[in-house]
């Protein structure tokens, strides 16, 4: 189909929350092989208009962080980070109810849910919907299940976050890589080819008609670049993803292969959708 080599390990360590030790996706099982298209989703200013890792400090005592924790930040060690700042959370006292509750607030990027309803009325031979995110297990299945929106997923590919004995929420990395693209804990484009060169093999070898990505960040410019000239790129208008886009487009033309779809509202991707679903 694309330009998929061969993947990584790049199944995720399982974890949930203290009520079930189990990846988000495992208890789904394994799609229908006679979807026509494949879509995968960031989530963090893409499916949500904000970064959730951002918005959890609202739960902080004085809705802020100290400057001496802010200072441990290192570039490509984003997950190290809030590592700490999930635990200082803890030490404060800052419970479940209070994490889920300021998550549960994210407003959803414009026309999203739009865009949901439109996946969730067709034909179930037409989508299988894949989320592929670095926020973590807890923060994407609180938002997800508070608009009603967890059953369209196939399948959720996120950083474990699992709460403790003692209510504090732990994050581990997604999985580790050699991409030197994209932070230590996870590269999306492994993720990616993984996930369809598998899917691909569970189809008795038969690729999907097309494979769309909808994102924001530099971490899903990595994956579009194996996307194939049949797939297509749905980069939110002037966020990094797009902006990596234009550049490799204006430095490098031809080497970006699949096609590129600059979007401001969910609506700008169902309609695009929409003609590719009337395609014969």
């Amino acid at each position: 189909m694309n330009c998929f080599g061969s993947p990584p390990n790049s199944d995720a360590p399982p974890a949930r929350s203290r009520r079930a030790a189990n990846n988000m996706a495992a208890n789904t099982a394994t799609p229908p092989a006679d979807r026509r298209f494949l879509i995968f989703f960031d989530f963090d200013e893409t499916i949500v208009d904000e970064s959730s890792d951002d918005v959890v400090v609202q739960a902080a005592p004085g809705q802020n962080l100290p400057n001496w924790l802010k200072d441990t930040y290192r570039p490509g060690h984003y997950n190290e980070y809030m590592q700490r700042v999930l635990a200082y959370l803890g030490e404060k006292g800052v419970t479940e109810s209070a994490i889920r509750s300021v998550i549960e607030k994210i407003p959803a990027s414009p026309g999203m849910l739009a865009l949901f309803q439109f996946l969730r009325h067709r034909p179930p031979q037409d989508f299988e919907v894949v989320l592929v995110s670095d926020a973590n297990t807890f923060f994407v299945d609180s938002w997800l299940r508070r608009v009603g929106a967890r059953q369209l997923f196939a399948k959720v590919f996120t950083n474990p976050a699992t709460f403790d004995k003692d209510g504090r929420l732990v994050l581990r990395p997604f999985h580790s890589h050699s991409c030197p693209r994209c932070p230590d804990n996870m590269c999306k484009q492994a993720v990616v080819r993984d996930y369809v060169l598998r899917r691909t093999q569970d189809r008795g070898g038969r690729p999907f008609q097309r494979v769309f990505y909808v994102g924001d960040g530099a971490n899903d410019f990595c994956p579009s670049l194996i996307l194939g000239p049949r797939d297509v790129a749905f980069a939110r208008r002037d966020y990094p993803m797009h902006r990596l886009i234009t550049e490799i487009h204006e430095a490098r033309p031809g080497e970006f292969k699949a096609v590129t779809v600059p979007w401001t509202s969910g609506e700008d991707v169902v309609e695009r959708l929409r003609r590719h679903v009337e395609e014969k």
